[in-house]
């Protein structure tokens, strides 16, 4: 388990913010794929439901860290579904964590520079933050597909800092992927943050390599002050 961590906001100038499972609910995602998409592709194609999640599921996992895991136009074609209208149906399910909203007004407060900065596709980007509102919060936007690169891929880091000038040592990144969190701390991100609660329907998880917590509310500082002890 990592040590006890003391941060001092003075020292931090930019902080970067996954969406999915960080900012946001994850069982939204986790319902679209593992029952909704199954759903409603046996529907159209035919056979049992739980013949299409174990198509599917063997697909899905075949795309893991690459680009086309969240790729929705690469879905759509592969699966023959409109991938961004079956989103849309359950759109009702995508809610913010508690205590984001809080934790991005403390940052705007204190002048740092925060950046969302996702491997979602644009299409899921601009579903979630037209359903959430929380894209005026952000001194920037960031897809990793307009990189070509996902965040599991150690260069990303350095090809972000070509469109986002951030110092890595008085960055904090924010995360409910550890493989993620790994390829930031590669390339010298000094403030590493694991979301251990990513679903507001799944048991928090503990991190053994970096600092969870599970509200960010747990980052701002109580007394005023500008100092937080996880």
């Amino acid at each position: 388990m990592p040590l006890p961590l003391k941060i001092d906001w003075t020292l931090i100038d930019t902080v970067l913010l996954d969406m999915d499972g960080t900012l946001l609910d994850r069982h939204f995602d986790d319902h679209f794929w593992v029952e909704h998409v199954p759903k409603r592709y046996a529907e159209k194609h035919g056979g049992t439901v739980q013949a299409a999640k174990e198509k599917l599921y063997r697909m899905f996992r075949s795309q893991e860290n690459t680009l086309n895991w969240t790729d929705l136009d690469y879905w759509s074609e592969q699966l023959g579904l409109d991938i961004p209208v079956l989103k849309e149906e359950l759109n009702h399910l995508i809610a913010v964590h508690p205590f984001v909203t809080e934790f991005l007004l403390f940052l705007r407060q204190h002048g740092k520079k925060t950046y969302l900065v996702t491997n979602a596709h644009g299409k899921t980007l601009n579903l979630k933050l037209h359903r959430t509102r929380i894209g005026s919060y952000f001194d920037g936007i960031v897809s990793a597909h307009d990189l070509g690169l996902p965040k599991e891929d150690p260069a990303f880091w350095g090809k972000l800092q070509q469109v986002i000038p951030y110092i890595p040592t008085r960055s904090m990144l924010g995360e409910d992927s550890e493989t993620n969190l790994e390829t930031a701390r590669l390339f010298g991100i000094g403030y590493l943050i694991h979301v251990g609660r990513f679903s507001s329907t799944s048991v928090p998880s503990l991190s053994e390599r970096f600092h969870t917590i599970h509200y960010f509310s747990e980052l701002i500082p109580r007394d005023g002050g500008m100092t937080v002890n996880i």
